[in-house]
């Protein structure tokens, strides 16, 4: 073991938060991409990956779910961050002088009522956190960084905005990767997460996924993405309560492979306690 978990950005992001919830005991290692990420763990650097999958308000990340099966790792855990977006400025600066705000698009997107009715010109930066080290460099009290407060304190600056988001439940879901998943792994509620490609035939997802109902399985997300440049090969991510070795999910998981050309579990894991908070 190596007691490291790696993410995709720099110190302070909120997937370096996201860790810090996770996996407390484990020290946090930036790299530059997600693939760089999951290569990290490949190659047994690092113990797990912490990857964003979902945002409740902007939706998926994008190139993550093209990344997962072809990773080789397996999902072991999910986590859920409250994303709260904070002005981080210089110590001794002043909100009233702020003028430019730094962040990544999404992230300024997610707070345009505060920044308009401060009158703080929006710039697009590469990430959140390298953000805060841009202004952290430098001596200019009118401008500010758009991220988290672990970003504040990493960097040494002073919030003159907490929880400035425009959406009060903003929250990113994450998934903990890892080599390998447990499958004796057993928890009141189970999640098991796969990808699949039906069959070219008629009617096929809907031959593909009436398992699932009648044998009362709860689909809690079903996504569908295209693949090698194709629109005729579409692929779907899904996530299902229950354990593959549970009778009703065993039974809806046969029907689906009968109907599908390619099936893969992507990891069985327990449920978040917190999936279900607003």
């Amino acid at each position: 073991m190596t007691d490291i978990i790696a993410f995709q950005g720099e110190l302070g992001a909120y997937s370096h938060q996201a860790c810090r919830k996770a996996i407390l005991d484990h020290a946090a290692l930036p790299c530059s991409t997600f693939e760089d990420t999951i290569d990290i763990v490949s190659e047994g650097i690092a113990d797990y990956a912490i990857l964003p999958v979902e945002n409740s308000i902007y939706g998926r990340v994008a190139d993550i779910h093209r990344l997962l099966p072809d990773s080789q790792l397996s999902i072991v855990d999910e986590v859920f961050v409250r994303i709260r977006i904070n002005v981080l400025a210089k110590p001794g600066s002043r909100l009233s002088d702020i003028r430019t705000a730094f962040s990544h698009t999404v992230l300024l997107g997610q707070c345009r009522k505060f920044l308009a009715e401060h009158r703080i010109r929006p710039v697009a930066w590469t990430d959140t956190a390298g953000a805060a080290a841009h202004i952290a460099d430098g001596d200019d009290h009118t401008v500010a960084a758009l991220a988290s407060e672990l970003a504040g304190r990493v960097y040494g600056l002073e919030a003159l905005g907490q929880s400035i988001e425009d959406e009060t439940n903003n929250r990113t879901r994450f998934l903990v990767m890892a080599p390998h998943c447990d499958p004796s792994r057993r928890s009141p509620n189970m999640l098991t997460s796969f990808v699949f490609r039906v069959r070219n035939i008629p009617a096929a997802l809907y031959k593909a996924l009436g398992g699932f109902a009648t044998n009362q399985v709860n689909m809690v997300k079903l996504e569908s993405y295209m693949v090698g440049g194709s629109f005729n090969a579409t692929q779907f991510f899904a996530d299902v309560e229950g354990h593959p070795d549970d009778p009703n999910l065993q039974l809806a998981l046969d029907e689906l492979k009968f109907f599908s050309d390619y099936v893969r579990i992507l990891g069985i894991y327990p449920a978040a306690a917190d999936r279900n908070e607003s």
